[in-house]
């Protein structure tokens, strides 16, 4: 760009009135916090000496008014506080826009008159002063979908008073750093497909970063869907489905919205912590709020109180091959599937008849409820808590009682109904495996497994540990959440899973009931799929599982990540059911080494790290198949150069060289990638192939796959 030309000019301008205005808000709201903390600690100060004299006689008699004043005076503190943090917020917000202001500028002309708006288009709104005049525009509002979703030409966006219609004359994207303009440029289809690829072929960074100025059409549609109330996107490795699900989320907060969220009715399901942390900057960097993150065992623990596996100790386990692990791969594919489902309802609806010590209900000689009567009441409504029920009985019981007699029911009663309303759900679902005859019973008309007596042997000797099995824990978790109904978050409204592919049947009629009122967002990969086989039938079952009015499934096929090189090379390890498309993005090609023993191995690590960090590179993952194995080449490396061993309870940003399994590496992505484990011993089989492609595909420059020994001989290269 000519920097003598008009439009530089007319350009500079305008960045300096924003700056300035910036400035100006920025340097008022620093004055106010100023007096707001000198205010609050005054404040406090009063009430330590306007009440240390009653403190220390808060059990007298004059105790209760003592602490209603205390409350009292802390009101303004309160309140103080609240503008303290918000004002914070809004230093920070600005701060953030004197370094880069706004990234885009549509001209955009209404079919209604001939009026030209020129929208600035940042990851903030700023106004000018006090006036209503916009000098930057949210990448969230409703005109800032032109930018990203049309070429100039006709164009038009959705607003709160309805489709509005007009000529997008002018798409332009700065490049502005330090409130400096470096340069500009007036963006055609393929300008702008050139400026993204200049941004993929740079190095990652240490934690995910925002996409505002890279959002492509398909997924800004994704982004700014509200009508659907389960959206879920089947995307291809590197096709932007995590950072797809953080500006969604941070979209849906967007206050000018109709129906905007609050942070904490969002919630962010993630496969394990590292990826949280991983995720962690990117919604503060695009809202105002942050959102709630969890993983499934965070929710089993508020559904069940034993000591139990967690998911990765599972995937550990059955990733290593042998007959123990295809067993227990076997017992979590059918405890999590559809039919399990079915038993464990049969088996609830069976719980009062024959596992509750429940007897008739007798007041004074005459009964109030008979044996058959109760169970009758509990077996009904069957989407209803056991204990909220028995609540619901006991209730009636008491009322019949007062009723007849106008008497409160006598403690021996109270104790009798207590009796039988007890519920120990680990011994419940003991019973359900204690005894083959019943549980085939129960299971009539249901295929069950060929290997079902083994699973059944499995499981009734895990249940006699103190730990639970992780197949269990989900199975004892939903038949805990039937009995008991769901204890935490209850203010959700809007659920958003990643890598959903991973989850059964059982997860998803566990969430279902846990936030019954909310809608959802899922994304997955199929081909990224862990421990078990799916086709794209699953996102079917997922929509019947949940049941929400209305749905969509968007697929997503090109992989913005990889180079094509890679990104050919590891189509190889899927099959073309789901079509994977590249963003025609050049590097080296894959390199495949074989080493004799573990020294040689290390050796040519070593040298291949060393090349790629003066090369520049920020992050290296050494990527091997179970946490077994990287223990292995950690011990051996960490003689030689720092690096980090990545374990399932790791909570810092990924950078330098990083050692992990490839459970853990889902999500993440490195500017090299090394599979240091690819021989024939480890990965041999169906489901092999598919961890092969999750590990090539973390890689956005270079992929180098080492062995000690023979090559597996799924490598086609």
């Amino acid at each position: 760009m000519n920097k003598n030309n008009t439009d530089w000019s007319i350009e500079e301008a305008r960045l300096t009135e924003t700056i300035a205005e910036a400035t100006l808000q920025l340097d008022e709201a620093l004055n106010a916090n100023e007096k707001n903390r000198a205010m609050i600690l005054e404040t406090k100060k009063e009430i330590r000496e306007n009440t240390s004299h009653s403190m220390g006689n808060l059990w007298g008699s004059d105790g209760f008014e003592a602490l209603v004043e205390l409350s009292q005076s802390m009101n303004p503190v309160h309140e103080r506080m609240a503008i303290y943090e918000f004002t914070e917020a809004q230093i920070s917000k600005l701060r953030g826009i004197l370094d880069i202001p706004y990234f885009a500028r549509i001209d955009f002309c209404f079919n209604e008159g001939d009026h030209i708006e020129q929208i600035y288009i940042g990851r903030h709104s700023l106004k000018k002063g006090n006036t209503y005049k916009l000098l930057i525009h949210d990448w969230r509002s409703p005109v800032a979908s032109v930018f990203y979703r049309f070429a100039p030409g006709d164009a038009w966006y959705d607003a709160p008073v309805g489709r509005i219609e007009g000529k997008l004359l002018i798409k332009r994207q700065f490049e502005i750093k330090n409130g400096h303009l470096d340069y500009f440029f007036d963006a055609d289809l393929q300008v702008f497909d050139d400026l993204l690829r200049k941004l993929l072929s740079k190095n990652t960074s240490l934690k995910m970063k925002t996409i505002v100025e890279s959002i492509q059409r398909d997924q800004d549609l994704v982004i700014r869907d509200i009508e659907n109330d389960l959206l879920i996107v089947q995307g291809v490795a590197g096709s932007g489905k995590t950072s797809i699900a953080l500006h969604r989320a941070a979209y849906l907060m967007y206050q000018d919205l109709s129906d905007n969220l609050l942070g904490r009715e969002i919630l962010i399901l993630s496969p394990h912590k590292l990826f949280e942390e991983y995720i962690s900057n990117v919604i503060p960097e695009l809202s105002d709020d942050n959102v709630r993150t969890v993983i499934f065992d965070e929710i089993l623990k508020d559904l069940i109180e034993r000591k139990f596996e967690t998911r990765n100790i599972f995937l550990e386990r059955v990733l290593l091959n042998n007959p123990q692990s295809q067993l227990k791969m076997e017992s979590m594919a059918f405890k999590g599937s559809a039919d399990f489902i079915k038993i464990i309802d049969r088996f609830i609806d069976e719980i009062p008849e024959r596992f509750m010590k429940i007897r008739d209900i007798t007041f004074k000689g005459e009964t109030i409820l008979t044996r058959t009567e109760i169970i009758n009441r509990l077996q009904i409504n069957p989407d209803t808590p056991l204990k909220t029920k028995l609540g619901y009985l006991q209730e009636a019981i008491s009322e019949a009682v007062y009723g007849k007699w106008r008497v409160p029911i006598k403690k021996s009663l109270r104790q009798e109904m207590m009796r039988f309303a007890e519920i120990d759900t680990f011994m419940l679902y003991q019973q359900l495996f204690e005894n083959k005859g019943y549980f085939l019973k129960i299971s009539t008309g249901i295929e069950l497994p060929g290997n079902i007596d083994k699973i059944l042997t499995l499981t009734k000797r895990n249940l006699s540990h103190q730990t639970l099995n992780y197949d269990d824990a989900v199975a004892m978790g939903y038949l805990s959440l039937r009995l008991f109904g769901a204890r935490e978050y209850t203010t959700i409204k809007q659920v958003i899973i990643d890598e959903g592919q991973d989850y059964y049947p059982l997860h998803y009629e566990i969430l279902k009931r846990m936030f019954l009122k909310s809608k959802f967002t899922i994304l997955g990969d199929i081909n990224q799929t862990l421990q078990k086989n799916e086709d794209l039938s699953f996102y079917e079952q997922i929509t019947k599982r949940l049941n929400r009015k209305k749905n969509a499934l968007v697929t997503m096929n090109k992989s913005y990540r990889c180079t094509s090189e890679i990104l050919h090379f590891s189509k190889n390890f899927i099959d073309d059911s789901i079509a994977v498309e590249n963003y025609n993005r050049h590097g080296e090609e894959p390199v495949m080494l074989s080493a004799p023993n573990l020294n040689c191995l290390v050796d040519i690590l070593c040298k291949e790290i060393n090349q790629c960090l003066k090369a520049g590179y920020q992050s290296i993952g050494l990527i091997l198949k179970t946490q077994k194995n990287t223990k292995v080449i950690f011990d051996a490396l960490k003689l030689k150069m720092p690096v980090n061993l990545i374990r399932h309870d790791t909570m810092v940003a990924i950078e330098g060289v990083s050692i992990m399994p490839v459970y853990l590496s889902k999500g993440l992505e490195f500017d090299a990638v090394f599979i240091c484990d690819a021989s024939q011993v480890n990965y041999s089989t169906v489901a092999d192939q598919r961890l092969l492609y999750i590990s090539c595909t973390r890689a956005l420059h270079r992929l180098l796959l080492l062995c000690e020994g023979e090559p597996t001989s799924l490598l086609k290269i």
